[in-house]
């Protein structure tokens, strides 16, 4: 579709309702932008009412395959093969996604509504009125990925904890948090502490993203040129989606038709980690190996002894994670004799063990994943749900058994140096 700069006909803002909106009209077609709140009952029933009146043919909304799945189909969660989420390493993908919906699902039920409902809302109405739903939004995990790797590895720490921390440890959002899942969504509110002052975050979390949903519409014009789409998405993304609407315009016709999927492959691409630190889990081992070989060469008493602490520190520390998540006393154990074996192949991490054991053991049962949403709204839920408890398991006895190799390491090259 052309989209000269002179074919932009309108750009408006229209503020006799709560949610903001924008027209955009592109040569022949006219996209509405509706800025809503993901927790905001004023914002689905405006969506109701725009799409009852019949002037639209298809509807865009900020939505990825995966989050629309889960609108669309809410028991694919029971259908989740836990020891294959697990084996695939995306037990912390999971885990975040699960800690996101519940900090949503909490700040809905203090405000009566139900999650989500305008873009609930948007499909059910689409689906009435027999019209296209387009998804233009990025997949939640590559989101997160693209933060996770924008941001520098001493700080990626931080970033989990804090996620964890408040979306999880907190029962009741605040209402400064609240005001902020109104003016855009799930992603934005949480990380809305670390992205208003760091730009790594705020990049790939809000300016991608924004980027990233005009290049989707304009794919989808391309293949069908609707007359007029209604485009629902958070408020605060108004803004950066009409600047990046206007450049487009601005293209040549050569570009209009490939920019869009260049722009889409690029921001869906996830970087690399640094060199440097996929090498820094065999440099340690290697450190570790000859900080016993020095060991055994000045007395095999001393080599022993190394050995024995490598064994404690590193084991007992995965143990504990393993006993803080609740595990089985079986899991416990294995977490003690599989981390100092498994810290010393970086291949295999102590948390799939962990997890596999805990799974055999306590094998989740349906009503476990059927009450995963009300489970992980609470503290006690995701210890007492046996599909959260192995993700924890999984995550804690990880988390222990990486601490325990680096003190263990320094207190080999401690007792070496000494």
């Amino acid at each position: 579709m052309e989209q000269n700069v002179e074919e932009i006909t309108e750009v408006k803002e229209v503020k006799d309702s709560q949610e903001p909106m924008a027209d955009v009209s592109i040569g022949d077609s006219r996209i509405t932008l509706l800025g809503t709140a993901h927790v905001s009952r004023s914002s689905a029933e405006k969506v109701k009412e725009l799409l009852e009146t019949g002037d639209y043919d298809a509807v865009a909304v900020e939505l990825c395959p995966s989050r629309h799945n889960s609108i669309v189909d809410p028991d694919a969660l029971s259908r989740m093969d836990l020891f294959q989420v697990i084996r695939e390493g995306k037990a912390s993908m999971v885990a975040a996604s699960l800690a996101l919906g519940a900090f949503q699902q909490r700040a809905a039920e203090q405000m009566g509504i139900e999650p989500g409902a305008e873009m609930k809302q948007a499909i059910n109405s689409a689906k009435t009125a027999k019209l296209p739903v387009l998804l233009i939004d990025r997949e939640v995990g590559v989101t997160l990925k693209r933060i996770y790797r924008n941001v520098p590895w001493w700080r990626r720490i931080n970033l989990i904890t804090g996620l964890l921390a408040s979306v999880v440890m907190k029962q009741d959002v605040s209402e400064e948090e609240i005001e902020r899942l109104k003016e855009g969504d799930i992603l934005e509110s949480t990380f809305a502490q670390f992205a208003e002052e760091e730009k790594d975050l705020f990049v790939p979390l809000i300016g991608e993203r924004d980027e990233y949903m005009v290049a989707r519409l304009q794919q989808e014009l391309a293949k069908h040129p609707h007359e007029n789409i209604l485009a629902v998405i958070g408020a605060g993304h108004m803004g950066g989606m009409v600047k990046h609407l206007e450049h487009a315009a601005s293209l040549t016709e050569t570009s209009q038709k490939s920019v869009p999927d260049q722009v889409v492959e690029r921001l869906d691409h996830v970087p690399p980690g640094s060199n440097w630190l996929k090498y820094l889990p065999w440099i340690v081992v290697g450190l570790v190996f000859l900080g016993f070989a020095i060991g055994f060469s000045r007395s095999p008493t001393l080599g022993w002894e190394l050995v024995m602490e490598w064994v404690v520190i590193n084991g007992g520390l995965a143990a504990l994670g393993a006993l803080l998540a609740a595990a089985h006393p079986i899991t416990v154990i294995g977490a003690f004799l599989a981390a100092p074996l498994t810290s010393l192949n970086p291949t295999i991490g102590a948390g799939m063990v962990t997890a596999g054991i805990e799974v055999y053991l306590r094998r989740p049962m349906v009503g476990d994943f059927s009450h995963l949403r009300s489970d992980t709204t609470t503290v006690k839920g995701w210890w007492s749900n046996r599909v959260t408890r192995t993700l924890l398991v999984f995550l804690f006895s990880t988390t222990g058994s990486a601490i325990g190799t680096y003190l263990a390491g320094f207190r080999i090259y401690d007792r070496l140096s000494g």
